[in-house]
């Protein structure tokens, strides 16, 4: 958007200064976003009663979303800000952030979701017992909300579980197939861009790997990195299928005997890195044993490289189901890893020439999208609609 001519402002946590403006991009930072992290504690699974332990589940995620006093607080900084810098044109914002919705609707302009469809309301009848008790105290947060800000709530689906909904655009960066099992509820405001692929010069420890050697990333994301078992378990299925492991272990601190085990049950020559360039390392990569994070899946699929997806939360469900649907690789629980299902996965998947053709057709498909370029003139478009009503 900025090198379309467009004045852009990066607002989020004081944090992210140094990354945004490192990159070329005007940085506003509020004191509060209204997304609450870290999330609430989990709940103590060897003391919890199971139910009690699903419900507290799902409490905690529609806290990190939806707490009332933290929505509040993020939509007046976005409200100060747009009174101080003068008020945006339009808000791309993360589907989770609420206070993008509130404050969108009181300045009277288009909000843009980034990331997630948009999808139909979910019908009651059909909740878990433990969404249904929630369903009512997420719709009066809602009503709260918005009553404290005189807005109604134009950014917020009207189902049984509120979601931030924009009636303007949401930016999809997959293909309308990738939701084929969901097709009967996506809404006309999706735009699927895609991605298109394109090559990072190497760091030099992936340079300093012979170009023959086939690699195998594995990796939890930034959120997840505690689950060391993982990164043993998927480096040895990797390593075993004839696979360089490149393990990324994230910015989150590890203890030094935590690493030194972690270390000692590594195959040899496995590359233990903090970070992996996925446009550097991904083009010599032959699987990618992950967690299903949305910025994870999409790297993966805009490389056509075969996957094994094994979710921790939330979203990463849905993107290793969907990966599993799009016959692009296989979906497994935590079980299945300790069951040694990794080698068993990785060992159908190098053997089966079917996933690959599949990976690289899915790969093509996002590339026609248009990726990034498709996103802009999808922004551009909705702003000029909003501007019309």
């Amino acid at each position: 958007m900025q090198a379309r001519g467009h004045d852009v402002t990066w607002v989020s946590g004081e944090a992210l200064r140094g990354a945004i403006s490192g990159a070329g991009l005007r940085f506003a930072a509020l004191e509060d976003t209204g997304w609450l992290w870290p999330p609430p504690p989990a709940p103590d699974l060897t003391k919890t009663p199971p139910q009690d332990a699903v419900r507290l589940r799902y409490q905690r995620a529609l806290d990190t979303w939806l707490d009332e006093a933290k929505v509040a607080a993020g939509t007046r900084a976005l409200l100060d800000l747009a009174e101080s810098d003068g008020a945006p044109d339009a808000i791309l914002t993360d589907p989770f952030l609420s206070a993008s919705a509130v404050a969108a609707e009181a300045l009277d302009i288009p909000m843009i979701v980034c990331g997630w469809p948009a999808m139909r309301e979910l019908e009651e009848d059909g909740l878990f017992w433990v969404q249904k008790t929630l369903a009512s105290e997420s719709r009066e947060r809602v009503e709260r909300l918005t009553a404290q800000f005189g807005v109604t709530g134009a950014n917020f689906s009207r189902g049984a579980t509120p979601s931030v909904l924009s009636p303007h655009a949401h930016i999809v960066y997959f293909t309308p197939g990738w939701y084929q099992a969901e097709a009967d509820a996506l809404l006309p405001e999706n735009r699927f861009v895609g991605g298109i692929a394109h090559a990072a010069p190497e760091p030099e420890w992936l340079a300093n790997i012979p170009q023959e050697t086939p690699l195998a990333v594995i990796t939890l994301g930034t959120t997840f990195t505690g689950d060391l078992g993982f990164y043993a378990w998927g480096a040895q299925a990797a390593a075993r299928e004839g696979l360089l492991p490149v393990v990324a272990l994230g910015n989150n601190p590890i203890e030094p005997d935590k690493k030194a085990e972690l270390v000692r049950a590594l195959p040899k020559g496995t590359r233990l890195v903090t970070y992996v360039p996925f446009d550097a390392v991904l083009p010599r990569a032959r699987l990618m044993i992950h967690h299903g994070g949305m910025g994870t899946t999409h790297a993966a699929v805009v490389w056509g490289v075969p996957q094994i997806v094994v979710p921790h939360a939330a979203d990463q469900r849905g993107q290793a189901r969907r990966a599993a649907q799009a016959k692009i690789g296989l979906n497994l629980t935590a079980h299945d890893v300790r069951q040694g299902k990794l080698w068993e996965g990785a060992r159908a998947i190098m053997r089966e020439s079917r996933v690959a053709e599949s990976c690289r057709a899915l790969a093509a498909e996002m590339s026609a999208l248009g990726g990034v370029e498709a996103a802009a003139d999808a922004v551009e478009q909705a702003i000029r609609a909003g501007s019309s009503d």
